[in-house]
């Protein structure tokens, strides 16, 4: 493994020897890992905020960066909250923020089927609802006005930034969910649009974001009549945008 590139391929070996069945699953799951397939898709999980999470082929595999936004919206709600997941992926970010703060009301939407087929495997435990459709648009009309917490973690690649990615995620993780337009920013603006009108007077938005895309992310919301900020995290390259209705 460590032949084939695989920078930290004695603590992998170790995780693929956990997960096989036996020494011809073992060889199965090394080939694929040999071949360039992410290891999260060979192990069928990825860990994320201590939670092991489903991840199948194709979606978005969770980000250690991701955290930070989590850590933001944990400290603005509490139990009986409504929260919102847009584009939610395998589900990450919902199931961490369900499982640091019991008790939400949780919805999560995204477009990809099979995304949403992972993401219901791990938000369906943790009471978590998963619809299918573009941002705000697969939601109930009943939580027009009420939400009191979005958190995205949008595609924010520049379209021509993406043949720049790791191997592993251009080639293996699904184009929709890494292309965020010609400066990334296209679906920042789409959701900034619509959340006023999902959001309880006071509610948040929470963006995540490239560090250098922040501060126009920032203006995006402010134009929609948010007050925001900006706040990252060194130690695991996180930057969001906060904005409060």
């Amino acid at each position: 493994m460590r032949a084939a590139g695989c920078v930290f391929a004695e603590d992998e070996a170790d995780l693929l020897v956990a997960e096989a069945a036996d020494p011809a699953h073992l060889e199965r799951l090394v080939r694929r890992r040999v071949a360039g397939e992410p290891l999260e898709y060979v192990l069928g999980w990825a860990e994320f905020r201590s939670l092991r999470i489903e991840v199948d082929p194709g979606v978005f595999v969770p980000r250690r960066r991701s955290g930070l936004l989590v850590a933001e919206a944990a400290r603005r709600v509490r139990a009986g909250a409504i929260v919102v997941d847009l584009c939610c992926g395998s589900g990450a970010i919902g199931a961490a923020l369900a499982t640091e703060v019991p008790g939400l009301q949780l919805y999560a939407s995204e477009l990809d089927p099979v995304a949403v087929a992972c993401a219901r495997r791990n938000l369906g435990t943790l009471g978590g609802t998963v619809l299918q459709g573009d941002l705000f648009a697969p939601l109930p009309e009943t939580l027009r006005g009420r939400v009191d917490l979005v958190v995205a973690n949008l595609p924010y690649v520049p379209t021509e930034q993406i043949a720049l990615m790791p191997r592993e995620a251009r080639e293996h993780e699904a184009r929709i969910a890494l292309d965020g337009g010609p400066d990334g920013l296209d679906l920042h603006r789409h959701a900034a649009a619509a959340a006023p009108d999902w959001l309880a007077p006071g509610g948040w938005l929470i963006i995540e974001a490239g560090r250098q895309q922040a501060p126009v992310t920032a203006e995006i919301l402010a134009g929609k009549g948010f007050e925001t900020m900006i706040n990252s995290d060194d130690e695991i390259d996180g930057t969001v945008v906060i904005g409060q209705a």
